[in-house]
């Protein structure tokens, strides 16, 4: 990445169609459509999604009944590092997130793209594990089809949404967020239903498998549920697309996440009193477990719909992310240059659309929702900790404008906590990671021996930016 690619990547606009400039910080050819509060229900949409709807039963096989245990330190481990998101986003509001990061920490092509790269293939491998949940149980309420087919179809629905462009993407995040938000709180209501006519055991929220102890069984479970709150760091890579990003960026990233956490701890409570660890294990839609048990008339396609939307929702976000990191590593050269090239109308990057959504269908064919989840995980590991040390090597250059800055001790421990997490990982999981990022390897050697890399290839003049 040239020092000229971060001058034409970073800046602020006015909402402009031809390029945007601003309080931020030089020209940026993305336009400045998200506010606040779309920056909020972006992150919130983000993280609340198959995380919690699809993988409480992998959580309950962990740890037992106490669910929320190992949900609630996942929360904590997830604020440690995205204190320094908070910093470094608010220092340097660039398109490409965490690889923009990591050029500016190590100034090596070779680090920012492996760190890029990595951001990349999580997505990708995310939205494939979200495709193979949305065709589990919640759609077989509806539909009696192969799953792996199911999955590939949805995968290519999102990619045509997403290529209408990012505002109605987001427009779409909107109602999504608040249909799976609903859904989570009435599986808390139904377990109020439940305790206040006598039934459910309460008892069952402090209690651990017999596998292991409690500290290894929730250090266990909190790898599947840290899994539950990434998302958070795609907001990095929309920094160019957001409004006065220095103030509004913060606020949005920590309120999002403290929400998702009391959701979730209260979500993990709500499951572990209604339904036995066994039944929660067995079911790949664990809270329309709840809604039967709680038997109070609501349909089970009522649920599964709502389920369905949120799986839904997490997909939409992740993939728009991917593409938009794609165009950013294509445009500044760490990619071939065929991925930047941009649609003349919607302006929107077609190519990386089209060939994430690629390598994702071919995820979905070959993997299961909990593998790809704890790949997915390893590789974000492998960022935050580039992200984390990029925040004390980046203290020593000064800018001149206002940004937030993260207590010292946060990203010294948050390095630590992905190191542990680290550990935690199987040997299949670290194969599959390697091979991706061995794929990756290969596009970027071709992009630096063809130098394919470059500005955005645009098919219209009219059109110099995403939307």
């Amino acid at each position: 990445m040239t020092e000229k690619h971060v001058a034409e990547a970073g800046g602020t606009s006015d909402d402009t169609g031809s390029g945007d400039t601003g309080t931020d910080g030089g020209h940026t050819p993305l336009r400045r459509a998200i506010t606040g509060k779309l920056l909020f229900l972006f992150i919130l949409g983000d993280v609340l999604g198959a995380g919690i709807y699809a993988l409480v039963g992998e959580v309950a096989g962990e740890v037992g009944g106490a669910i929320w245990v190992p949900l609630a330190l996942a929360l904590a481990l997830a604020m440690l590092t995205a204190a320094s998101y908070a910093e470094l986003v608010t220092k340097y509001p660039r398109a490409g997130g965490a690889a923009v990061f990591a050029r500016h920490a190590y100034r090596h092509p070779l680090v920012s793209f492996l760190v890029g790269f990595c951001m990349l293939a999580a997505g990708v491998t995310s939205a494939a594990g979200l495709a193979l949940a949305f065709a589990g149980d919640y759609l077989q309420v509806f539909l009696d089809v192969p799953t792996t087919v199911a999955a590939l179809v949805f995968l290519v629905a999102v990619a045509a949404l997403n290529a209408r462009g990012i505002t109605e993407s987001l427009r779409a995040n909107v109602v999504m967020t608040v249909v799976e938000v609903s859904g989570l709180v009435l599986v808390v209501v139904l377990a109020g239903i439940v305790l206040g006519r006598g039934d459910g055991e309460p008892r069952r929220v402090l209690e651990f498998t017999d596998e292991t102890t409690p500290a290894l069984a929730v250090l266990g479970a909190a790898l599947l549920a840290y899994y539950s709150f990434v998302g958070f760091e795609t907001s990095a890579n929309m920094a160019e697309e957001v409004r006065d990003v220095r103030r509004v960026y913060p606020k949005a990233l920590f309120g999002a996440l403290l929400a998702a956490g009391v959701v979730y701890v209260l979500v993990g409570l709500a499951v572990s009193v209604v339904a036995p660890p066994e039944r929660l294990v067995e079911s790949s839609g664990p809270l329309l477990e709840v809604v039967s048990i709680a038997d109070v008339g609501i349909p089970d396609q009522v649920f599964s719909l709502i389920a369905l939307i949120a799986v839904a929702n997490g997909a939409l976000l992740t993939m728009i992310m991917a593409s938009r990191l794609t165009f950013g590593m294509a445009r500044d050269g760490l990619l071939p240059g065929a991925l930047a090239k941009v649609l003349p109308r919607r302006r929107t990057p077609w190519t990386a659309i089209v060939a994430t959504t690629a390598v994702a269908m071919v995820l979905a064919a070959t993997g299961t929702v909990a593998a790809l989840a704890e790949t997915v995980v390893l590789l974000l590991l492998f960022v935050f900790v580039s992200t984390n040390v990029a925040v004390l090597v980046l203290r020593r250059d000064r800018t001149d404008t206002d940004h937030f800055r993260a207590p010292t001790i946060l990203p010294v421990l948050a390095v630590i906590s992905c190191v542990v997490l680290m550990t935690q990982q199987s040997a299949s999981t670290w194969l599959r990671a390697g091979i991706l990022i061995v794929v990756g390897l290969g596009l970027y050697l071709l992009a630096r021996v063809t130098g394919s890399g470059g500005r955005p290839d645009v098919d219209d003049d009219r059109a110099e930016g995403l939307t």
